[in-house]
């Protein structure tokens, strides 16, 4: 190798070594995808409000599947279904079936940004967001307005730029539980401004709550500042008594790996490890991966036997003396050729063939006539001469010869 070569090569790796530290010393970027699964420990997951509920209640149930075959395994299940997710969008034999299942006396509680359009319809209910267009900061002051509650502080979110709430409502039969409103409007929370963004409503025996805010749910809302304690009042509305089933189904945030990379690529060390091997291996190819071999010996092709095979026939019928045999095959080899050149049939041979051939052949009517006139008295023949089959041959070969010359001119 020569020496540009060397230099290049130093250079590369130690690029490569620049680009691993930099890469593995630089602070890791928050991840804020909306999750809301219970095994996330990212911002928008829900792992802490997950724990919390774990160690203050006995009567959980984690539910990873869909619930209409949830509820259609167990007839005998009560108590409260919760559902936690940025939208939530059930079937309509889903819905249906939940909302039988509130209606025998249990408790459906769903927080989440979408809810399900039929939901709303049979609900009554309609969401919009609110206008931020004076909210540059985007923060927004939310508040339960349960005057039994101990605790009716007002929380503030500052991070997401858009949020809804319930604009259209049953007055009758809705109570509003909590509210929300752009905090760049005044300082203070006026009723008249209020927004509703958490309703309670009885559904036949059971009872439906309603949150457009799932993010006090997660682990950044509940560990910034008081914000643990308007999860703990949203909570409140809940029978611990009774049954728990938390929705572990409908879920933004990925809970099976089908991948085994997700393991290299999740752990640091692991991932710039199998980057390196990848590195290295680009580089092998690169320099060590040409083919070594002796080589090839050239093969010369094989050639074309046919016209030496044909000769050697020829000559074997011409010295065994089968001059009969040879005419019969000159004739139909030229027979074929007046088919293929000129196009025409030889099925019959009279003064319309002649003079067509004659035309097309640039020979005159004559010589065409002489021609066949020569090979129609030499196949009546019992015996040919050698002095006869050279004279038919020549006949051909001029024959042919002409056309020739008017194709070359």
């Amino acid at each position: 190798m020569s020496r540009k070569g060397k230099v290049y090569i130093i250079l590369l790796i130690l690029t490569v070594i620049v680009i691993v530290f930099l890469e593995m010393t630089k602070a890791k970027s928050v991840n804020w995808f909306p999750s809301y699964a219970t095994h996330h420990k990212i911002p928008y997951g829900t792992y802490v409000f997950q724990d919390l509920l774990e160690k203050h209640s006995t009567t959980i149930n984690n539910n990873e599947r869909p619930p209409f075959e949830y509820l259609g395994s167990d007839a005998s299940m009560d108590g409260t279904y919760l559902f936690i997710n940025d939208n939530i969008y059930f079937g309509e034999d889903e819905l249906y079936r939940l909302l039988d299942w509130v209606d025998d006396g249990n408790k459906l509680f769903i927080s989440a940004s979408d809810f399900e359009e039929k939901l709303l319809d049979t609900l009554n209910l309609n969401t919009r967001s609110i206008n931020t267009f004076s909210n540059f900061s985007g923060d927004f002051e939310l508040k339960l307005v349960n005057p039994n509650l101990d605790d009716r502080s007002v929380y503030t979110f500052e991070k997401d730029p858009v949020m809804f709430y319930f604009n259209r409502i049953d007055s009758v039969s809705t109570k509003v539980l909590g509210v929300i409103k752009n905090q760049d409007s005044e300082s203070d929370i006026d009723e008249e401004e209020l927004l509703a963004n958490v309703i309670r409503q009885p559904f036949g025996d059971g009872e439906i709550i309603l949150s457009t805010f799932p993010q006090a749910f997660t682990n950044y809302f509940i560990l910034k500042d008081n914000g643990k304690d308007y999860t703990s009042d949203l909570m409140s509305y809940i029978d611990f008594d009774r049954p728990l089933y938390v929705d572990q189904y409908y879920k933004s945030g990925k809970t099976i790996y089908s991948s085994p990379m997700y393991l290299f690529l999740n752990t640091k060390s692991l991932k710039w490890a199998y980057y390196i091997v990848i590195i290295g291996a680009l580089i092998y190819i690169i320099f060590e991966g040409k083919r070594k071999q002796r080589m090839i010996p050239i093969v010369q092709p094989l050639k074309n036997q046919t016209v030496d095979f044909t000769r050697t026939i020829s000559n074997m019928y011409y010295e065994n003396g089968k001059h009969k045999d040879i005419v019969h095959h000159k004739i139909q080899h030229f027979l074929e050729y007046i088919r293929n050149h000129w196009h025409l049939q030889t099925s019959i041979i009279d003064n319309t063939f002649v003079t067509n051939l004659a035309s097309r052949s640039n020979n005159t009517i004559e010589d065409t006539t002489a021609l066949f006139e020569a090979i129609k008295a030499i196949e009546n023949q019992e015996e040919v001469s050698a002095t006869r089959l050279e004279r038919l041959n020549n006949l051909i070969e001029n024959f042919k010869s002409n056309n020739q010359w008017k194709t070359k001119t």
